[in-house]
Parts: C-alpha cells; structure tokens; sequence
C-alpha cells in the first residue's frame, strides 16, 4: 500500500460516530469488581509508590485530558474526604498533629533523629548532615510529609480516595523539597558564592526557553544524537513498506543462521529502535551475532489523517509482517518478540490465529514490559474515573490522535523527583546544560498515538478484558489467551515505574503454553537495555513454575547475576531449529530491498 494513500470517505464519515459510540461506552460500561491487593510493604514511599504506578487507562486518560500535570496535585474531592475522615476521629487527628508538634521541637532543640530515606539522592550533599540550619530544614520536612502520610491512613476513606488523596500529597510535598529552592539547596547555595550567581543566571535563560518550547525540563542534549548516524545503526533493509509500518531485515551477523526467524514487534507509543539503541548496547545486535534471523517492524508515526487506525489495524499488520518474514527467511512459522503496548497488540493477533486454527504460524512469543492484565494494587482506576476516560478518547478522537508530548509529560510524573526536579535543580538552579544519554534521547523523541487505537486500549484497559475469555474481538475472531498455547518469556522490571512486574507476570499465566519468567532488578528501560557485561552489577530472578501468586514465585525463583540476554538467547536458539547458511542478500523476489535501515518511518516528527 502507498505509504501516503489517505483513508476513504467511510473510514472518515466513521469516526465520528465511533467518537460517540465509544463515549457512551465508557460512562455506561460498569466497573469490573476486585478485591484490593494488599501491599507487602509499608511506609510513605512504599504506598506513593504504589498509588503512582498507573494503569494504562489512567495515562491514557491523563495524557489526553491535560497533559498529566494538574490532575497530579489537584484532587478537591479525595481532600474533601480525608478532612471529613479525619473529622469523625477527632482525638486521633488531634494525637497526630501534637505528634508533629513535639518532633518539631526535638528537630529544633538538635535531637531529631528523623533522616531521608536510604537511596533519596536529594539529600546525598554532606551539608544536610554537617550544617545545623540545613539538617533542621530537612527533619522538619520530613517529619510534616510523614505527618500528611500518616492523616490520609488515619481518614479511614475508601481505597481509590486514599489512593487520589495520597499521590497528590505525595506530588505536593516532592515539589516543595528544600532541595527545588536556591535559597536552601547547599549545591545552589555554594556555586552562588563561588561563581557570583553566573550558573543561577544561565538556568533562569534556560527556564523561559523551556517555558516557551516545552512544559518539561529538558533531560537531554538532543545535539548529541541523530537516527542512523549513532543510534539504530544495524546494517539492514526496508523490505516491506505499508501504510501502517516499515518492516526491517537485518544483516546477518553469522556465517549460519537459525531457520525461524525473530520478528520484533515495537511499542506504538515509542520509536522501535530502543531495541536498536546503539553498538554494544542493541538487543537486536546481539541475537544477529548469536545466529539469529531479526526483522523489526517500524511504526507508522500517525496524525491526524490516521486517526482511524485502532486494535484491527495495528494486529493485521502484526500478521502481515510475519508473513512476509516467513516468505522471506523460507520458514513455515516464526518468532514474535513485542514491547510494552506492541505486546498487547502481539498477544492480540496471535490470539486471532489459535481462533482460527492458525497457531502455528508463531513458533514462540517473547513479552518484553508488557501487561495484559492490567489490575493493579487495589483496581484497575484508582486515579481515573469513566467519565475523564471518556471526555479523553472523545479528545483524542477530535485531533485523531493521542499527542506523544503529553503521553511523555504523563510518564515524567510517574517519577517526578527523578525526571522532573532533578533537572530543575540542574538546568535551571544550576544553569547547566543536560547530558547527552541516548536513552533520555529516545525518551524524547515521542510519537503519536492512532485516536483508535487509543479508544481501544482504554476499553480493554478499563475492564481488564484480555483476562476475560472472548472478551475482546479482533480481525472478527473473539481473543481467548489461554488458547495461544505457544512457550512465551517474558520479561519484566523489577523497579519497573509504569508496568509493575505483578501484572507482568499475572499476564504470565493468561497463556496456554510453557512459561519463562525473567523478573530483572532494572526498571523498564534498562530491563531492555540490559547488555552483558563483565562490569554489570545487574542480576535477574527466572523461573518456569506456574504459581498463582506472584510473591510465592518470587521467594521461589533463582537469581542469576549479570544480564538475561545470555538466558534469553539459550532459550530462544532451543526453538529456532538448525542452523543453515545465511543469505547473501536481503529481501526476496516478493518482498525486495527499498530501502537501508532504519527507513523513513523512524524520522518522521
């Protein structure tokens, strides 16, 4: 298909009344049921944590409504219900704030022993220790955030209420850290002194560019990096180009290849080539070396001529893909490895196949900081209600697409210490300028989500559907994951701020066939991003038992130092067949070479 062929005059007519059809759908549909998970962990930072972990429907939501910004400090109705909780317990509410009040006085009289939780790397600079007034500040913001954790349990409210009322605190009190103020950061305070407020001069330029430009700092030197030139720069062909992706075959590496070949399935909501990051650190680099067979399929960066682009869509180009893969590598099946949102795509598709007696066609599926099963600690939307998902696909559904500075924005808030006042303090209060990380430079390179996909993804979201057999159709077929009975790996984060690693391997257990679950002590990135190295102080737990609870297969799993690639490789090459001599040159008489990688998808703004 021409990559600029435009939809039909029915696709367009259609939007419209999918945007109402699927408005009505959210504000009627009722909530599925559960039983909130008990948290293991106690503690302020455990429990923000946790409220800050967010369903996909909760930042699709955000994204879509108002950036993810306001709503993260803002919840008049939780506040409402917290103070009328704690007006009903007036001797409790009483006892905790004395409380605050007689540690304010040890912290005063220099006999706190309240300290920053071990890790925070904003209070890492010795003069919160060594200088009196500073270590005073610092107690006295600690003890008050303690003191607001420990209101909100006391309120009694109920769980999605102390879950709102408890990340807008937390959200509250990040942003008024003593650290985010030139008047007492030690760091600010001494580089005023020792260069005459040069660097606080640079930071306030720095600020109104940003203010202008964007609603972020930046956390990265975008001057540092170009596609093709330092990053996704795998020899490889364009060897299928189609309205929805590019489809990339990679030079062998080996002399004899596998005979099933890998396909490489993307997340829609990031470029691909974060599994192409750069030499050394791509995983797509290193199956090439160990033998293997690597297509990568590049998304389309959708707009608003796109906008009719949902689940049907991006699944049928999940299996046209294959297919051409299988023609091209001459094999009768091959493998499906797919990140994030492409594994629920992935998942998708093959469930269409075991509906219709294809599944064979996948010899394995690989899930990479994937959930299906999206229920999280207590539901599915503590910090979201139908109505707000509904006014957010109707959006969306307006401009055609979810924006991907937005979705970007809702994901920075995921950790606001780290990748929001972390750089205000270094651009801004400091005046310097961010580093150059490609990671933070894939981060930012963001994309368009297709508005019905988006629709898509919060209907099966908000219901948890893909839990549910015949809950979902796709390509006509209703998707039953228990009927894809191929073996999967899956691999998931352990410090993983936007998948947590229960519902990754909650998803585990959805699929009929052998399990191998890696759970890595990274987060979702470098989960990924996780090349072998001598050096590594990484290490990652795995198991193939099947055990109802995700904390029982925790105390059960071996844990293994170093990087899963290796892991993943022995397991992959046990189903890929034999090894024959690799081809000369890319593509086939059906599906010719158009293009070098990384093709023309991968550029579009």
């Amino acid at each position: 298909m021409d990559v600029d062929a435009k939809p039909d005059a029915r696709q367009g007519a259609g939007r419209g009344r999918r945007r109402a059809e699927v408005t009505e759908m959210a504000l009627t549909t009722p909530p599925t049921g559960g039983t909130p998970t008990k948290a293991r962990s106690t503690g302020r930072a455990a429990r923000t944590t946790k409220a800050g972990r967010a369903a996909l429907d909760v930042l699709l939501t955000d994204a879509a409504v108002d950036g993810g910004t306001a709503g993260r400090f803002v919840k008049p109705g939780a506040a409402a219900k917290v103070m009328a909780g704690l007006a009903r317990h007036p001797a409790r509410t009483g006892r905790r704030v004395a409380g605050l009040g007689g540690e304010l006085a040890r912290v005063a009289a220099g006999r706190s022993d309240v300290a920053p939780a071990k890790g925070d790397r904003r209070f890492t600079d010795p003069a919160w220790e060594g200088n009196a007034l500073l270590r005073r500040l610092l107690q006295a913001y600690l003890a008050g955030g303690r003191t607001v954790d420990d209101l909100i349990s006391d309120a009694g409210v109920d769980w999605r209420t102390e879950r709102q009322a408890r990340f807008a605190a937390a959200n509250i009190l990040d942003a008024l850290a003593p650290t985010n103020f030139p008047w007492s950061n030690p760091a600010v305070i001494k580089d005023i002194v020792d260069h005459g407020g040069s660097g606080l001069q640079r930071g306030l330029r720095q600020l109104a560019g940003d203010v202008v430009h964007r609603r972020l700092p930046a956390s990265v030197d975008t001057t540092k990096f170009a596609v093709g030139e330092n990053l996704a720069v795998t020899p490889g062909a364009v060897v299928l180009r189609t309205e929805v992706f590019e489809l990339i075959q990679y030079e062998p590496r080996a002399a004899r290849v596998r005979e099933v070949p890998v396909l490489v399935v993307p997340p829609t909501i990031n470029k691909y080539y974060i599994l192409d990051l750069a030499p050394e650190r791509s995983l797509v680099e290193h199956l090439l070396e160990q033998g293997q067979q690597v297509f990568m399929v590049s998304w389309r960066n959708p707009d608003a001529e796109q906008g009719h682009f949902d689940l049907d869509t991006y699944a049928s180009a999940v299996l046209e893909a294959r297919e051409a893969v299988a023609e091209i590598a001459r094999s009768e099946s091959a493998h499906v490895m797919a990140a994030c949102s492409g594994g629920i795509i992935s998942a998708c598709a093959l469930g269409h196949l075991a509906a219709k007696g294809r599944r064979s066609e996948v010899a394995s599926l690989t899930l990479l900081v994937c959930a299906l099963d999206q229920a999280q600690a207590g539901t599915v939307s503590a910090l979201t209600s139908r109505e707000l998902a509904a006014a957010a696909v109707a959006e969306s559904a307006r401009k055609g697409y979810l924006d991907g500075q937005a979705l970007a924005g809702v994901f920075a808030w995921l950790r606001p210490n780290d990748l929001i006042w972390n750089y205000w303090v270094s651009n801004y209060l400091l005046g310097r300028r961010p580093p150059a990380f490609d990671i933070l430079f894939w981060n930012q390179d963001t994309v368009r989500l297709a508005a019905g996909l988006h629709r898509d993804f919060i209907k099966i979201a908000l219901d948890n559907l893909l839990t549910r057999s015949g809950a979902v159709d796709v390509l006509g077929t209703p998707v039953d994951l228990h009927a894809v009975d191929v073996d999967t790996y899956l691999v998931a984060g352990l410090n993983d701020h936007i998948v947590p690693w229960e519902n990754a391997y909650r998803s585990s257990l959805l699929f009929g066939g052998d399990t191998r679950f890696v759970l890595s002590t990274s987060g979702h990135i470098q989960a990924l991003v996780n090349p072998p190295s001598e050096e590594s102080r990484r290490s990652y737990r795995v198991s193939d038992e099947r055990l109802a609870d995700e904390g029982e297969w925790l105390d059960q799993a071996t844990t293994k130092r170093g990087s899963w690639w290796p892991d993943y490789v022995e397991w992959l090459g046990e189903r890929s067949g034999e090894l024959k001599p690799a081809k000369k040159t890319l593509g086939s008489r059906k599906h010719r070479a158009v293009a070098k990688a990384p093709g023309s998808y991968v550029h579009a703004g």
